[in-house]
């Protein structure tokens, strides 16, 4: 069995067809077939099922696919581990970031390292914030940038506070709150009776608003709900309720009005990376933003400790 056979199979996986895995491949189909045949051969079961208008895996090349792609990241890692040592990094870099992140750069720290480090691949992922910490424990991704609340712990990562941050609203101009925002902070329970935008019920990024409120015994009245961002602040430029949002991202929204807020939301935007596996080339993007051995050492023993908490992906 070779590594080669598996690069094969996974490619056929997830292309859909012998065709398009040799164009991604760079091999004639027929070369490409020929190993595929020759390795279910040497298994003694077809991986997939071929007809004129489909290629699809079987129940054996189902239970294949997930030991092939391990086995193909495994000798990637092996690779790329020896040329660390050797002094050169390459492989992937996996980053995941929520899509509100306003701390850091992602496009351009990404440049500065594709220029440091030009063999090295580069992936970017957007998601919610528990959801990027979880792949991060799984060493699906290498490091991630998240929103959480204070109170955010995730075990099995690493973390370092980026910023912390504060809850404002945002609301459509001409909104009846303009004009009392403009005089100082609004509070909480002038906003309960309001109509409110945000993400979806059940998701972290909705968590901590609704704590903030339900610490002040309060309840308000969500009747739209958006799964991004940019969908969530079009709803309230066009006057269907308002929204919290940090502080710290609102300046990036145009056409609507962002006033203070007594005692809002707290949020931290926090870099994770995995307390037990990371790639070279995760350990070079991670020295590049000032964390090094003894400080990654520090932050484990504070978060290694902890359990899940909320998150968000604002």
């Amino acid at each position: 069995m070779e590594l080669q056979q598996m690069r094969y199979v996974v490619a056929v996986a997830e292309t859909g067809g012998f065709t398009r895995a040799a164009e991604r491949c760079h091999v004639v189909q027929s070369a490409l077939s020929h190993q595929i045949a020759k390795l279910e051969k040497e298994l003694g079961a077809r991986l997939f099922d071929r007809t004129s208008r489909r290629v699809r895996l079987t129940p054996a090349g189902e239970a294949f696919l997930p030991a092939a792609r391990q086995s193909l990241e495994a000798a990637e890692r092996a690779a790329a581990e020896v040329a660390a040592a050797t002094g050169e990094i390459r492989g992937t870099l996996a980053l995941g970031a929520i899509n509100t992140l306003a701390s850091v750069d992602v496009p351009g720290l990404l440049r500065d390292f594709h220029e440091r480090y030009p063999q090295v691949r580069i992936s970017l992922t957007s998601a919610r914030s528990e959801l990027l910490a979880e792949q991060v424990r799984r060493g699906t991704l290498d490091l991630a940038f998240l929103g959480v609340t204070p109170g955010f712990r995730a075990k099995g990562v690493r973390s370092r506070t980026l910023v912390r941050d504060r809850h404002v609203l945002v609301v459509a101009p001409g909104h009846p709150l303009e004009e009392e925002g403009a005089a100082g902070p609004l509070e909480l329970s002038r906003l309960a009776g309001e109509t409110f935008v945000d993400f979806a019920a059940g998701s972290h990024a909705r968590a901590q608003t609704e704590e903030a409120f339900a610490a002040a015994g309060l309840h308000r009245d969500v009747a739209f709900e958006a799964s991004h961002w940019d969908f969530l602040a079009a709803l309230v430029r066009n006057g269907m309720g308002v929204a919290m949002l940090p502080s710290t991202f609102v300046s990036q929204l145009t056409g609507l009005r962002v006033l203070p807020v007594r005692d809002g939301p707290r949020r931290e935007e926090r870099l994770v990376w995995s307390a037990t596996r990371l790639t070279p080339a995760g350990a070079a993007f991670l020295r590049g933003l000032g964390e090094g051995p003894e400080e990654a050492a520090e932050t484990a023993g504070r978060e290694g400790a902890g359990s899940a908490g909320s998150g968000d992906g604002a």
